[in-house]
């Protein structure tokens, strides 16, 4: 094994006097702010690590958007094919074809050109029921993982229990493929940190004890690495900042009849092919979708002037970004400090869609944070939670209401520039020099082949 790479996903330069086996990592090499790309979410940001490209090129403009042809807001998206340009790992395949990577939990998992790979597939029956599963590349190496390590804890990965078993899962599975298979790459993302600074802001006490515990974890992979002899990189995405503010964008546009909606016996859903305009919310950032150009001006005005929105930026603006997409909206709004964006479109709480209090990723046409709570005016969540599971274990028909829709619940988030470097992402390396003060997301790709390289 050559290179350890790990995405440890909200971490902050700030961070590091509270993770001193990830500071170690610097130790002949450097640690510097990451000059990440807008909007700095997941999706986006691992595109651009992968590629070395912006997302104007490589076409990933948010964790999700709307698919025009198709109608449809779709997010978190898994197909490889999604990301415009080629992948590092494919170029060091390209030049050495013993190359192997294993890619671990990153985005765009599904039928990435490595030799192994995992992701989180939950499996929808027939009759409703939803569990637990992953997708690999080979199809025997998930199998395998689940035979050593135990069901893949999917709802300690995402939702209100989501916590540090799934990151520990993910270590691990990582160190079985470093003993099983002895990559030559070896790409691991390890998640939990994001979720007590997304609930609670990134100072409260309970997300600095979050980053301990990141620090312990990868510091288990980061001594394994280095008993093989490889050198470690580490990075995050985006740091996040306290923003307890929603800012409702869709409401704005139902209000002035922009945005329609379907009536159905489940409750209002956003009819996207039929509005005029409407907005895919994603953190700090949200892509508004215009059909008209002649509604193109009056939607930037109205956007422009209302509370929590710091710019929007037509085609000319997202060029200077390098969000100019075909993907993108017409319009791109970023928000100020200290708030997010909301998916909410309905203006009525009795009418909203049902799936609206449930943790439900695919069909919320917008990211939803406050699905890492359960709704605090049950006063008995997690009885109601293993009430409804064992109705379903019986077989009978259940809706997992028990996600509030009140968004004011949400402490942190992410997306937009942020001012002081120590709050954003961070890189570190085992070995060199960065470029600058800074690092931009869009240098790794070829910093990283030319270690690869080097060792070759």
């Amino acid at each position: 094994m050559k290179l350890l790479v790990i995405d440890a996903v909200g971490l902050r330069p700030r961070d590091l006097e509270l993770a001193p086996r990830i500071a170690g990592v610097a130790r002949g090499g450097f640690a510097v702010p990451l000059e990440t790309v807008f909007p700095a979410v997941t999706s986006t940001v691992q595109a651009t690590v992968l590629t070395g490209r912006l997302p104007r090129e490589h076409g990933v403009v948010a964790n999700g958007w709307y698919f025009r042809d198709l109608a449809q807001v779709f997010f978190w998206r898994q197909s490889n094919r999604l990301i415009e340009g080629s992948k590092f790992y494919e170029t060091a395949a390209a030049r050495d074809p013993a190359f192997r990577c294993a890619k671990l939990f990153w985005w765009f998992n599904m039928y990435a050109a490595v030799a192994y790979s995992v992701t989180p597939r939950p499996e929808y029956h027939a009759d409703g029921l939803k569990k637990p599963g992953l997708y690999s590349e080979p199809p025997s190496l998930a199998i395998d993982l689940e035979r050593s390590l135990g069901e893949f804890p999917l709802y300690r990965f995402w939702g209100p229990s989501a916590d540090l078993r799934s990151t520990q899962w993910i270590r691990d599975a990582a160190l079985h493929v470093m003993t099983a298979h002895d990559p030559d790459l070896l790409l691991a993302y390890l998640p939990h940190l994001d979720y007590d600074h997304q609930r609670f802001g990134p100072d409260h006490a309970r997300s600095r004890a979050a980053v301990r515990d990141l620090d312990r974890e990868a510091g288990v992979l980061i001594d394994a690495a280095r008993a093989r002899g490889a050198d470690v990189f580490v990075f995050s995405e985006y740091g996040i900042e306290r923003a307890p503010r929603p800012v409702f964008l869709n409401r704005v546009l139902h209000e002035q009849g922009f945005l329609r909606v379907q009536e159905t016996s489940h409750g209002q859903l956003l009819d996207a092919g039929a509005s005029r305009a409407f907005a895919v919310c994603d953190h700090q950032a949200a892509h508004v979708y215009v059909r008209a150009g002649e509604d193109l001006r009056a939607v930037q005005a109205l956007l422009a002037k209302t509370d929590g929105v710091a710019r929007v930026l037509d085609r000319e603006a997202q060029a200077r970004r390098g969000i100019d997409h075909a993907r993108s909206g017409e319009l791109v709004c970023e928000s100020v400090p200290g708030a997010w964006f909301a998916y909410h479109y309905w203006l009525d709480e009795a009418r909203r869609p049902d799936f609206a209090p449930t943790v439900d990723i695919h069909r919320k046409p917008g990211y939803d944070p406050a699905e890492l709570f359960f709704d605090p005016r049950l006063s008995l969540p997690k009885l109601r939670a293993a009430w409804i599971i064992f109705k379903k274990a019986l077989g009978f028909r259940y809706l997992m209401d028990v996600i509030g829709t009140d968004p004011s619940v949400v402490g942190g988030s992410h997306g937009r520039f942020f001012e002081d470097p120590e709050r954003g992402p961070i890189v570190l390396a085992s070995w060199g020099a960065p470029p600058g003060k800074t690092m931009p997301a869009t240098a790794i790709a070829e910093f990283i082949l030319a270690r690869l390289a080097a060792r070759s």
